[in-house]
């Protein structure tokens, strides 16, 4: 019998977009004859993945790995074209891979990975974007994908101390932001931080609406004002009402009293926020 060799396995894979243990399989049941491997694959059905590429992907999951040390992570978004197939534990296994792959080496070349599951799961896959996030200093990275997989949250949040990391009440803390980002769907972490477009944008709707019309100049104004504080209060993070708390007390708010109660200084540093085809994100 022919030796296989990994050479052997990638130049069929190239040549049919099958997955690499199909590649390999082929070649060991045509004895090493390419040529021969090529019909084989055609004919089970597996060199298909190049034409299933062409085909639009919509559909899919969020998923996302941390390191075990907590100070690095990876949020991703693997898209496929059904909702059937984006809720299959062999898609939901790969999509994890991914993460787990990017999150120990960002440079990680995921083709062989996507090619093998188009092959097996016979849709078209793409990794449509990853975002990973690494401590700048003391703290930790955490994430959170809310039931279904169609949202997902990676946020750094940063301590004074290093000690900070293993305390449980900045740890608790750090989880409930995850869940703020995603039910709240924030844009920035704060004011400073949000394109002086945006503002002004929204600022030219407020001037130009049925609520302004026919007021007084200083009426017009105050309007406008207290329609741009909700509107900002809405999509910063840290303005947000902080759901676990009913809105009650802001994000803002809570974690000050976290921070005092803990002893050191905590801050939200950056944030993504993916959903199934769109992108929100802050840094």
């Amino acid at each position: 019998m022919a030796e296989i060799n990994a050479q052997m396995i990638v130049k069929l894979r190239q040549m049919t977009n099958a997955g690499m243990m199909d590649c390999k399989r082929a070649l060991l049941e045509t004895n090493g004859d390419l040529d021969a491997a090529v019909d084989l694959l055609r004919k089970k059905g597996m060199a298909t993945a190049a034409k299933k590429a062409a085909r639009e992907a919509r559909e899919g999951g969020i998923a996302q790995f941390i390191l075990p040390d907590s100070r690095a992570g990876v949020l991703v978004e693997v898209n496929c074209e059904t909702d059937f197939v984006a809720k299959n534990e062999m898609f939901r296994s790969f999509a994890d891979e991914v993460a787990k792959t990017l999150a120990e080496n960002a440079a990680a070349d995921l083709e062989a990975l996507r090619t093998d599951a188009i092959a097996r799961l016979r849709e078209n896959i793409q990794i449509a974007r990853h975002e990973r996030l690494e401590v700048q200093g003391n703290g930790l990275v955490a994430a959170y994908i809310h039931t279904g997989a169609k949202v997902g949250v990676l946020v750094e949040v940063g301590a004074g101390k290093a000690e900070t990391a293993a305390n449980d009440q900045f740890r608790q803390f750090v989880k409930d932001i995850t869940l703020q980002i995603a039910a709240g769907s924030p844009v920035a972490v704060t004011r400073e931080e949000l394109d002086p477009a945006i503002i002004e944008r929204e600022k030219e709707v407020y001037e130009n609406s049925d609520a302004v019309k026919n007021k007084p100049p200083q009426a017009v104004e105050s309007i406008i004002k207290g329609k741009l504080e909700k509107f900002l209060q809405g999509i910063c993070l840290v303005d947000q009402g902080f759901v676990k708390r009913n809105s009650e007390v802001s994000v803002r708010e809570h974690l000050g009293e976290v921070a005092r109660e803990i002893g050191d200084e905590i801050t939200i540093r950056r944030f993504v926020r993916f959903q199934v085809g769109e992108v929100i994100a802050a840094k």
